[in-house]
């Protein structure tokens, strides 16, 4: 019997892209499940802009430098709460925001010029193709895809049951 404090966390891969309103409407659902499970489930975002959002490519890599600053997942919930915002202001949003949490937004500048987190950001988005993600938000979990693109009813509980039981069988 593994301790609890031993085990591996279970890994939920969330393919998100920060403008898109679906992704906006899933963040009750990961607030609720990092709730539940604390350390135990650990969301890994996962980049998947798309292209009808002209803003997504440059959230992604800002993303990216905010995981670099140590508030990755602060600047996601931030980004995504502003979806409407990030569509009409653009690139400046990405720095307001930054700034906001009290990171350095003169790196995120420089880091949107350098394109230092672009090969993140590609890859996944290649992974994300290759696994047959159109959309977002599209959860991964031991191996099953989940579409939330297509609709956020019953996917918290779905991916409970396979935490659930990933969890149980650690014990």
């Amino acid at each position: 019997m593994n301790d609890s404090t031993t085990a591996r966390p279970v890994v939920l891969d969330v393919w998100c892209e920060l403008q898109c309103p679906d992704c906006h409407s899933a963040l009750e659902d990961l607030r609720a499940l990092r709730a539940r499970y604390g350390s135990r489930l650990e969301p890994r975002l996962r980049h998947f802009p798309l292209d009808k959002h002209k803003h997504a490519y440059a959230a992604a890599q800002a993303a990216e430098e905010a995981v670099e600053q140590g508030q990755g997942w602060a600047y996601v919930e931030a980004v995504l709460a502003r979806t409407e915002e990030l569509a009409a202001k653009g690139e400046p949003l990405l720095l307001e925001v930054a700034r906001d949490l009290g990171l350095d937004d003169e790196e995120f500048d420089t880091a949107l010029i350098d394109g230092r987190h672009l090969l993140i950001v590609d890859a996944d988005q290649a992974e994300g193709k290759a696994i047959g993600v159109t959309g977002t938000p599209t959860y991964v979990i031991d191996g099953e895809r989940l579409d939330g693109g297509k609709g956020q009813e019953g996917l918290r509980a779905r991916i409970e049951t396979i935490a659930d039981r990933l969890l149980a069988d650690d014990a």
